[in-house]
């Protein structure tokens, strides 16, 4: 399996990763720091042909990211047949009921707001982990 995260901040995706690992999953971790990379990704343009950038099972997206931003990231996703299938993790700083609303209107398959203690983030990841991965039958 393999999981794309979009996130310009450096020590989120280091401790993204470092959660990831501490749950069992130490491969197929892929990164892309704004939603232009992102596209640039899931569209196999620029850098990311098929040899360097594997297909994501699922995206863990930032909302906060500079170039374009999650929300205009998702919109772009969900409205590309190629695309919209792709199960869409918001995990962002933001709790905001507006940001919530916005995203599931874009489309977005889940909404967790970042935990700002470690312990907490990899507590966070093992749920996701067993949901997304062990639980549910991904397209």
């Amino acid at each position: 399996m393999t999981i794309l995260i979009a996130d310009d901040d450096a020590d989120d995706r280091m401790f993204l990763e470092q959660a990831m690992r501490q749950n069992g999953y130490d491969q197929g971790i892929q990164f892309v720091e704004d939603g232009e990379d992102l596209m640039e990704y899931l569209r196999r343009q620029g850098r990311y042909n098929e040899v360097n950038a594997p297909w994501p099972n699922m995206l863990i997206l930032d909302l906060n990211m500079p170039r374009k931003n999650g929300f205009q990231a998702l919109s772009e996703i969900k409205d590309d047949p190629k695309l919209r299938r792709l199960p869409v993790i918001v995990m962002t700083t933001s709790s905001a009921d507006e940001d919530v609303l916005k995203t599931y209107n874009l489309g977005v398959n889940s909404f967790v707001t970042k935990p700002f203690n470690f312990n907490r983030l990899v507590e966070m990841v093992g749920t996701l982990k067993t949901y997304w991965m062990d639980t549910v039958k991904l397209p």
